[in-house]
């Protein structure tokens, strides 16, 4: 009788440590790595703090970063960060164990609060025809991965779009389109993974004016999302008092929409390497502390070479090395 209380309080702890692990686990120490292969392509290496060259996703698993997020361009006219581009980078994180996030721009090139254009093989479609595009497309590249055995855990709908995407059927003067273009690609990624979240995605995660406004008029129009993302560049004179606002709007978001929330991205000047982890270790305490509706943090292209492509808010520095902001993960 004591040997069985005894295996069975034995299994009991087992059960909890194992829980625990699974509950830790949960929260996403992320970074968005989209650069990392033409890097490489251009001759770039990676190394750890004893100056032996190693696979950045391995590096970045080293520092506790366990999920990866990876934008997707239509018709890239260099081929970088199409469909074949992504699922080798997916590939890479998926060896790691690190969870992946599938970020679609829906355009050929950058998409951001600035420009929101067209892929140039839609240009000249209907709204009808662009919310098939939508659902194509997202359709296409999500069972694409997936018929190369990889899970996705969150998709995001569109990248930076507080003024809409798709211009100008989609911009945000007709939240009724927008929203028929967002549903498209929410409904073509739970085809495909029905339980991956779906992610609306916004920039200036401090302006909490700016996020009533557009995800009342998306409700209000039918929108559906999971997850309420945003982008967080604080500068660093003042990343405090933007914490606090970002962290604010994150518990507003909460308690308004009763949805999860995620810092999609966030970065600091590389040379501010003691500021960003300070700035990085309050930002993740503020979005653990919303428990299960804080669902993580990514940092953006921490692996970017100080100015590779005009870029500076990397977390790497001019040796290839890890700078200490990534500490915090």
């Amino acid at each position: 009788m004591i040997k069985a209380k005894r295996a069975l309080a034995l299994l009991a702890g087992t059960c909890l440590l194992t829980l625990s692990h699974h509950a830790a686990a949960q929260f996403a120490n992320g970074a968005d790595v989209s650069w990392v292969d033409k890097q490489e392509a251009a001759g770039y290496k990676f190394y750890d703090a004893a100056g032996v060259q190693t696979d950045p996703f391995v590096l970045l698993k080293n520092l506790q970063v366990n999920a990866i997020r990876l934008r997707v361009w239509v018709n890239p006219a260099d081929g970088w960060n199409n469909g074949a581009d992504v699922l080798y980078k997916a590939k890479r994180a998926a060896a790691q164990g690190q969870r992946i996030m599938i970020d679609f721009h829906y355009s050929d090139s950058w998409a951001d609060p600035g420009k929101q254009t067209k892929p140039a093989a839609w240009a000249g479609h209907t709204l009808a025809q662009l919310k098939n595009d939508v659902y194509q497309h997202t359709s296409g590249i999500l069972t694409y991965l997936k018929n190369n055995g990889i899970a996705v855990e969150w998709v995001q709908v569109g990248n930076e779009i507080n003024g809409g995407m798709l211009w100008p059927e989609g911009g945000t003067s007709n939240f009724s389109n927008l929203a028929g273009l967002i549903n498209n690609g929410y409904n073509a990624a739970k085809a495909v993974y029905p339980g991956a979240k779906v992610i609306v995605h916004l920039a200036n995660g401090y302006k909490n004016a700016d996020f009533r406004w557009f995800f009342d008029s998306l409700k209000n129009a039918g929108g559906k999302w999971d997850v309420t993302g945003m982008s967080h560049y604080p500068p660093a004179a003042q990343w405090t008092s933007y914490n606090s606002q970002v962290a604010t709007n994150m518990n507003d978001m909460v308690s308004r929409y009763g949805k999860p929330v995620m810092i999609c991205e966030t970065g600091m000047d590389w040379q501010q390497a003691a500021t960003a982890k300070s700035m990085l270790a309050d930002l993740l305490a503020k979005t653990r502390a919303l428990g299960s509706n804080g669902l993580g943090v990514f940092y953006w292209e921490p692996q970017a070479y100080p100015g590779w492509e005009g870029y500076t808010m990397g977390a790497l520095d001019a040796a290839g090395k890890f700078t200490p902001a990534l500490d915090p993960f």
